[in-house]
């Protein structure tokens, strides 16, 4: 396993393609243990990224399943995705889709050309303005190996695929411990209204390229989730 600092990756993604395609990871592997209010499971994700003289584009794909015998409860799978581009402010996501067992996935596909946004849910579809910088869930998670965090918070429109909403996460910095070790992070905290039950926190590892390491949420069924990481595994080669 090889781990750069995070000043240096982000040096070398101002360089030039060559040193880009042999120093950041072509893949991330990130295995996580899941808590949750009614039981426990397991979350598998992969980034992939390609390096071409084109630019520079990038996939996620997680994984969920309940583990033990809160998988007799919920036997099906979640599964997570999101493509795009990889820019100097971030990830520019293209595509983005949640699935639920067999129920139809919530799509999102974002046009930058014509600056709108398509959700499909639930076999209904809309069509809204895209504005700047908008992010899906898993992207967000990502999106800071790749570009500076601001000082003081985050402010992203995001899309979870059946909608679209303003966010801002104050940062701060903590020393977290994980079942591979201690690591220090950088700790964004949505803020959310005084009567919302929602919440989400996002711990990025400061020195193994702003990785999420633990996130905690509320969502809107009132489900409790907690995931932290239990093994990382970087590759980094370079694409002919």
């Amino acid at each position: 396993m090889k781990f750069i600092p995070v000043v240096l990756l982000l040096g070398i993604l101002s360089s030039s393609v060559s040193v880009y395609a042999t120093d950041i990871p072509s893949r991330i592997e990130i295995n996580y243990a899941v808590t949750t209010d009614i039981g426990e499971g397991e979350i598998n994700e992969v980034m992939e990224i390609k390096h071409t003289d084109k630019g520079n584009s990038y996939s996620i794909n997680s994984e969920a399943q309940a583990t033990g015998i809160f998988k007799l409860l919920e036997p099906n799978r979640i599964v997570r995705h999101s493509e795009g581009m990889i820019t100097e402010g971030g990830l520019k996501p293209t595509r983005a889709y949640e699935k639920r067992g067999k129920k139809e996935p919530s799509l999102a596909i974002f046009n930058w050309n014509n600056h709108t946004i398509t959700l499909s849910h639930q076999k209904r579809e809309i069509q809204e303005k895209l504005p700047k910088d908008t992010l899906d869930r898993l992207s967000l998670s990502y999106n800071f190996m790749f570009t500076p965090l601001p000082k003081y918070q985050v402010e992203r429109h995001i899309t979870n695929g059946h909608s679209l909403v303003f966010s801002r996460y104050a940062i701060t910095k903590e020393t977290l411990k994980t079942p591979i070790g201690k690591m220090k992070t950088i700790v964004l905290t949505r803020q959310e209204d005084k009567n919302s039950k929602l919440k989400r926190v996002i711990w990025l590892a400061l020195n193994n390229h702003m990785l999420p390491v633990r996130i905690v949420s509320t969502e809107e069924n009132g489900r409790e989730i907690d995931k932290i990481v239990t093994g990382i595994n970087i590759s980094y080669k370079a694409n002919q």
